[in-house]
């Protein structure tokens, strides 16, 4: 969760050395047009994969391929969660002082590498199968590892693509090697937007409660790291890898090659961003044709996040976003549910459920008495391979007491037939 902050020298593989310098002296004092324009667009390119990755993470709660399926974080993961990003935190910010920062971020750059152009391959995939033109073969490919052999094979890789996907992660590999060559932050955008996209559609919170959890310790997590120390902002600026969006404050005047940044961190993106998401979820499950939560809660967030602006710009000092982000999209959301009388509603909702609805889930365990000879009986009544059998639902199954009474209605399906 690294902070919002200004004037952060991002270095380029443009420029020489000395526009790495840390420090502010002598730095270029941006123009106020240029500083609303790095504001805004941070605030645009924040609010972006928000948006769509709630909408996606919808869709990919349905999806049935085991690629797309959804990451659930519960109540024991958002507990511990602070803890282990304080832990990563604090180890990275020793190893930038005991070590080269240059080989440190050498590694981080291929191995962000690698994960940029899969994550960017993958947000642009829904894309590519519009404008894919429908007269070009789309051949299917399957890459497989196994570990073992006969009984004791094992999977360690099944990934199947076709040739859209091989299109998207061409034109990813360009925008990565682009990165790696020259750290331009445009490239690192779009890696970072990419990032944080697919973080909001593919991790889910399972309850609302989690999602307070999880934000709670974060809030404190963000507010320490960033007050309390100077462990947060070291890392964000000694760090090379595209976990920050950023966007240049003399723009207007250095063009492209500008090397004043405004940054705010992934982190202030993606934790946000699941909460409203699980919050459009609710909404959908409500089945009420609205999207109040939704709304409400991604209009707190732009309070939130321009309240963060504002005071960063005010007091010229790094913000932990979360300070103000956090009770904003919890606050605003579950005071709009108090005030419809629905909190109850949102507080009891599991998103678990809406990512496969097919599933049966076991509430409590029947009672099973009887002879095996009975039992057997009931079994075949519930045989949903048979042709032309009523296909049960998992309440009709949970809800046998019995033996005797799956018994009398095996008796009744026998006399039907001899009708």
């Amino acid at each position: 969760m690294a902070d919002v902050e200004q004037n952060a020298a991002v270095p380029d593989g443009s420029s020489n050395g000395s526009d790495a310098v840390n420090g502010t002296a002598g730095r270029f004092v941006s123009s106020a047009e240029g500083t609303a324009l790095a504001y805004g667009s941070l605030l645009l390119m924040a609010l972006l994969p928000i948006f769509f990755g709630a909408l996606r993470s919808v869709g990919c709660s349905k999806s049935k391929n085991a690629s797309d399926m959804p990451e659930t974080i519960t109540s024991r993961d958002a507990a511990r969660f602070p803890i282990i990003a304080s832990c990563t935190l604090f180890g990275l910010y020793l190893f930038f002082k005991i070590f080269s920062q240059e080989y440190i971020n050498l590694l981080l750059s291929m191995y962000f590498f690698v994960l940029g152009i899969l994550a960017l391959s993958h947000t642009m995939s829904p894309f590519m199968c519009r404008v894919f033109p429908a007269q070009l073969p789309n051949k299917q490919y399957q890459l497989l590892f196994t570990q073992g052999s006969g009984e004791s094979k094992e999977e360690i890789v099944n990934y199947e693509f076709d040739t859209k996907d091989l299109i998207c992660l061409g034109i990813s590999s360009v925008v990565g090697v682009w990165y790696v060559l020259k750290k331009h932050w445009i490239a690192n955008n779009l890696f970072g937007l990419a990032f944080a996209l697919n973080g909001v559609e593919l991790l889910h919170l399972n309850t609302v409660s989690t999602g307070c959890i999880l934000l709670g310790g974060l809030f404190v997590y963000d507010v320490f790291w960033v007050f309390g120390t100077n462990v947060m902002v070291t890392v964000a600026k000694s760090f090379e890898a595209p976990i920050k969006l950023v966007f240049p404050q003399d723009l207007l005047e250095k063009g492209l090659g500008a090397s004043n940044f405004a940054m705010l961190g992934l982190g202030d993106i993606v934790i946000p961003g699941i909460f409203i998401a699980l919050l459009l979820r609710f909404d959908v499950s409500l089945k009420k044709n609205t999207r109040t939560y939704f709304y409400t809660s991604f209009l707190a967030y732009i309070f939130g996040l321009g309240l963060t602006i504002f005071v960063m710009h005010t007091f010229k000092h790094a913000q932990p976003a979360l300070l103000y982000l956090v009770p904003a999209c919890v606050g605003f959301p579950v005071l709009l549910a108090l005030f419809k009388g629905e909190l109850t509603e949102m507080f009891s909702y599991e998103s678990s459920d809406e990512v496969l609805p097919h599933t049966p889930r076991l509430t409590h365990f029947p009672t099973v008495s009887g002879s095996p000879a009975s039992l057997a009986n009931s079994m075949q009544s519930f045989d949903l391979s048979t042709p032309g059998r009523r296909r049960h639902t998992p309440s009709d199954i949970y809800e046998e007491s019995s033996p005797e009474e799956a018994s009398s209605k095996v008796e009744i399906t026998e006399s039907d037939k001899d009708k």
